[in-house]
């Protein structure tokens, strides 16, 4: 896992079913007194959501997000992501996407003066909007590396839990 991937996925196919793993990931959870806690819908089996327990959980810990795909070779098809929780995910969603519509208008604003030979002192918004982005992307990476014991952690369980070796994408 790299410091340049968002979000971390792999791919990987099993022969137990979706309702057999997601039996398995709860039974894991609870039996061994894991540090994780795990969520799914009731009587859906295809996703599994696994998270670090509350009383460990920061701003920046990560979840593995894990949905079950039946296939016609009767094998399942099992997609991790790992991400952080979704209020972390849409902040900086949200802050990405002002920081661009600022942008894009500061732009046409600017340049249309410009154009016209009026005076264009908003185009230094550009310069500002592009270091709040800069920051933006420096704060989610180290945000990630704070982070990146409990996605190993999460990612080892999981491994554990399956006997298998998962590679990520």
């Amino acid at each position: 896992m790299t410091s340049f991937r968002v979000r971390p996925r792999f791919r990987r196919e099993s022969t137990q079913s979706p309702q057999e793993i997601s039996e398995r990931i709860i039974s894991e959870v609870k039996q061994t007194q894991s540090p994780f806690t795990v969520s799914l819908v009731p009587g859906m089996h295809q996703h599994v959501v696994l998270k670090i327990h509350p009383s460990e959980r920061h701003y920046w810990s990560p979840q593995l997000s894990l949905t079950f795909e039946s296939q016609e070779n009767g094998h399942t098809l099992i997609r991790g992501l790992y991400g952080p929780a979704p209020s972390v995910w849409t902040l900086f969603t949200f802050g990405y996407a002002v920081i661009s519509v600022l942008g894009f208008f500061a732009f046409a604003l600017g340049f249309s003066q410009w154009s016209l030979g009026i005076p264009a002192p908003i185009l230094w918004a550009l310069p500002v909007l592009l270091v709040c982005a800069s920051v933006m992307y420096v704060l989610a990476q180290l945000g990630q590396k704070m982070g990146a014991s409990q996605t190993y952690r999460l990612h080892h369980f999981f491994e554990n839990m399956l006997h298998e070796n998962i590679k990520i994408e």
